[in-house]
């Protein structure tokens, strides 16, 4: 292991290659050194922003002795092969949302990293989140009674203002539209309040800019004990709120339905007895300093890889439900 931790990233695919690439430079205790990608020009292009070399190879990358760790952008049906070389390599992993395409891929990689004893790491950033910190405590207190319902909104313009790359609608590289990706974080956020299993699954997909996949996306859960969870997502809305709401028998919690005088989201608790304010404390680390501090100290961050497998489970219920 050297010192700082050297990473490379591992395509430019994905939009938050270079976000990755940075917080590698950014990082007190890690280097970023080069950038791969099968597709020459898309890798020199970041390699050049980030300040580093470029490489095609993948194999001789994941050979330097003086390399410790990769985040992994690749287009998400590529995630098995390169996490998997990547493990087998001694590589540590942080990697973009979705782990797998399947719930046994994910079981084979965690699997693989355990027995190789190398982190791997899924970015779920909104579980950092201050908004998530302050919502813990009120769910594991009970004080909003039985949950009876949730609804987590989570949406952008990619597609009608035509930002994201068209790679991001090539539905076998990115296994589906705005569902598979921007939709993950408040499924992982609706699986945390309401809990990961489901009984019922059902999906409305649209296509309103004619990419072949969906751009607008609801999908509605039902828990064994009754409990309705709401998820919603989109490219196609410019000025969409990110909410969150939770109700339960003896309570409700909102969250970004009103912003205070500094334009920050607000937290409300409602009981019997009114709404009241609740403060939400500063973010976390993000995941990949929670990474880089899991290599340097050997622990796995279990609970990131718990949630990475039942977000790939919903992710794909949720699809094969809309393909009915």
């Amino acid at each position: 292991m050297t010192t700082p931790l050297r990473i490379a990233v591992l395509s430019a695919w994905h939009v938050h290659a270079e976000e990755y690439g940075r917080a590698a430079i950014d990082h007190p205790e890690t280097e970023l050194v080069a950038v791969w990608d099968e597709d020459a020009e898309r890798g020199q292009a970041l390699a050049a922003t980030l300040g580093v070399e470029a490489t095609t190879d993948l194999d001789a990358l994941l050979a330097r002795e003086d390399l410790d760790g990769v985040t992994v952008t690749t287009a998400t049906s590529d995630h098995v092969e390169v996490i998997a070389k990547s493990i087998a390599a001694g590589k540590h992993v942080f990697t973009e949302k979705l782990l797998a395409p399947t719930v046994e891929g994910c079981d084979e990689l965690v699997e693989a990293a355990r027995a190789a004893d190398v982190r791997l790491t899924v970015s779920l950033p909104r579980l950092t989140h201050g908004y998530t910190l302050a919502l813990r405590p009120i769910l594991e207190a009970g004080t909003l009674g039985r949950l009876t319902y949730s609804r987590v909104r989570l949406a952008h313009n990619g597609s009608t203002a035509d930002w994201l790359p068209a790679r991001f609608y090539d539905a076998d590289e990115a296994l589906g539209g705005a569902f598979s990706d921007l939709g993950a974080h408040p499924v992982y956020l609706t699986q945390l309040i309401l809990g990961d299993e489901v009984t019922e699954v059902h999906s409305t997909y649209t296509d309103q800019t004619g990419r072949g996949v969906e751009d607008n996306a609801s999908v509605t859960v039902a828990t064994p004990d009754g409990a309705i969870g709401v998820i919603e997502t989109g490219f196609v809305t410019p000025a969409s709120p990110f909410t969150i709401e939770v109700h339960g028998t003896e309570g409700s919690v909102l969250y970004g339905f009103e912003v205070d005088a500094d334009g920050e989201a607000v937290l409300r608790l409602g009981t019997g007895e009114g709404w009241t304010r609740i403060d939400v404390p500063a973010d976390d680390p993000l995941p990949f300093a929670q990474w880089a501090d899991s290599i340097r100290a050997g622990a796995t961050l279990e609970e990131y890889l718990e949630r990475s497998r039942s977000l790939t489970a919903l992710v794909v219920a949720a699809n094969q439900d809309a393909q009915r």
